[in-house]
Parts: structure tokens; C-alpha cells; sequence
């Protein structure tokens, strides 16, 4: 069977996630009953990440396996016209080899956050951002991250549901950027690494604005690290602001 990679676009508000539930609308359902309108069936797609309730993405990766070889751009209109009025969008689509996966030929995931500082609501963006009500420092909370960036233990930053058989995970990159957005003042959070734990993105977003607001001094994130608590962990953000955004393979299929 022909194997596409759909390259994907979501704004996760009427989603209880990327992955398929009983009674529940998900990204993968909405999918694969797209996919069903082409090639009645049922049909089976795997995802780079399973990105939870609220959360986005403007570059999610999934692969679908297919019976006619579809020419890609066509497989991508035509999934767009039956995804109609959900707010998903494939980006682009690609044939790959049939051994390739979405999940495990992944080599680093990418993530973004939105935050907004401004006190009134925001009226164009909700969401969209993490919407706090003062400015932030920027410099403190990239002194915080720095703590994190390389190979740790993580207990601290997961969910106490994370079903990741280990806490150890490499983080390549935090960076923090200050931008302008339609609304106002942002931070723009970029991380990446090869996998992350159930809330380990926001886990940390949270606990850098803690930092920011100067509730934490930057020392506090390695002390929090070094715990391995979850008690340690700064408050979790919420998850309109977050945004899967990239997803890296030994090969990019969308290149062309």
C-alpha cells in the first residue's frame, strides 16, 4: 500500500486532543473520516506527537497508508475539501517509503508558545496566547531555562499520568523571544528536543514565568531540576498559546 506524509495545520480549541476517544472530537478522527470519504474504509494514521486538549499545531507530521496511488497535491486538496468546517488543514502531502513512520522516524520535535502580556482581554487572539496581566523579564527567565538545556532527569516537569517508561530526556533548545504581536508585548517560547514528557512543555513555560514575574529566582529552576519532585514544579500553563510546530527527519519528505 502507497504510504503518504500529511504535513498538518489544527487549531486545537474544539479538539480533545490529537488522538482518537470515544464521544470525543479529536484531529485524528476528523482525519481519518476525511480519509474514509476517498477510500471507504477504515483507516488507521500515526502522529509525530499527541498533542493534548487546546493545543495547536502549524507543523504536525502523520502518515496514512492508501490503496490507489494518489498523485500528493491531489490527496491534499482532497482531504482538505471533506475536512471542511473543521479547523484543519493539510499543508502538504508526500510519499514516503513504506517502512516510514511519522512517530519513529522522528529525530527532534519542535515546539512554540505564545504568551501575551497585556491586562486587558485579548479580544483577537483567545486561544491563541497565555494571556498574563504584566510584563515579564525575559533575561531572568532565560537565565532559568539555561538550567534545563542538555540531558536530565525530568520527573520535576511531567504529569504524574506521563506513561514514559523513563524521565531522561535531552533537551536541545529553549530560546526566548520577544516579539509584537496584533495584540501586544509576546514572548515566544522555542523548544526542541528528540521527545518530550506528558506536560513537560508547559510544566516548564509555567515555571519560567514564575520566574519572570520574579516569584522564582533563576537559581530555583535547578533546584527544582535536581528534585526530581513534581511538587517542585512551578505552576502549569494552560494550553491555548502552544503550538506543535516543527517536526525534524533524517530526511525531510516535504522538501520538494
Amino acid at each position: 500500500m502507497p504510504r503518504y506524509a500529511l504535513k498538518i495545520e489544527y487549531n486545537g480549541r474544539p479538539f480533545c486532543g490529537w488522538q482518537r476517544q470515544v464521544d470525543h472530537p479529536s484531529v485524528q478522527a476528523v482525519i481519518e473520516a476525511a480519509l474514509a470519504r476517498l477510500e471507504p474504509r477504515v483507516h488507521n494514521i500515526a502522529a509525530a506527537g499527541r498533542t493534548d486538549t487546546g493545543v495547536h499545531a502549524t507543523g504536525q507530521v502523520a502518515h496514512c497508508d492508501m490503496d490507489r496511488d494518489w498523485d500528493p497535491f491531489r490527496l491534499s486538496e482532497a482531504l482538505n475539501h471533506h475536512l471542511k468546517p473543521h479547523p484543519v488543514a493539510i499543508l502538504a502531502v508526500a510519499r514516503v517509503a513504506e517502512d516510514w513512520h511519522a512517530r519513529f522516524s522522528a529525530q527532534q520535535r519542535q515546539y512554540h508558545f505564545r504568551l501575551l502580556m497585556r491586562r486587558p482581554p485579548a479580544t483577537l487572539d483567545p486561544g491563541l496566547v497565555w494571556q498574563v496581566k504584566r510584563p515579564l523579564d525575559p533575561e531572568a527567565m532565560r537565565a532559568g531555562a539555561a538550567y534545563l538545556i542538555g540531558t536530565h532527569d525530568f520527573t520535576t516537569f511531567r504529569s504524574t499520568i506521563c506513561q514514559a517508561k523513563s524521565p531522561i530526556k535531552t533537551m536541545d533548545r529553549i530560546e526566548i523571544v520577544e516579539a509584537t504581536g496584533i495584540s501586544g508585548p509576546e514572548l515566544h517560547f522555542h523548544l526542541a528536543a528528540r521527545s518530550f514528557l506528558h506536560n513537560q512543555v508547559r510544566s516548564i513555560v509555567g515555571t519560567l514565568e514564575r520566574v519572570g514575574a520574579g516569584g522564582w529566582r533563576p537559581e530555583q529552576v535547578k533546584a527544582a531540576l535536581a528534585a526530581c519532585d513534581r511538587a517542585a514544579c512551578g505552576p502549569v500553563c494552560p494550553p491555548q498559546g502552544l503550538y506543535l510546530s516543527h517536526v525534524v527527519y533524517p530526511g525531510d519528505p516535504f522538501a520538494d
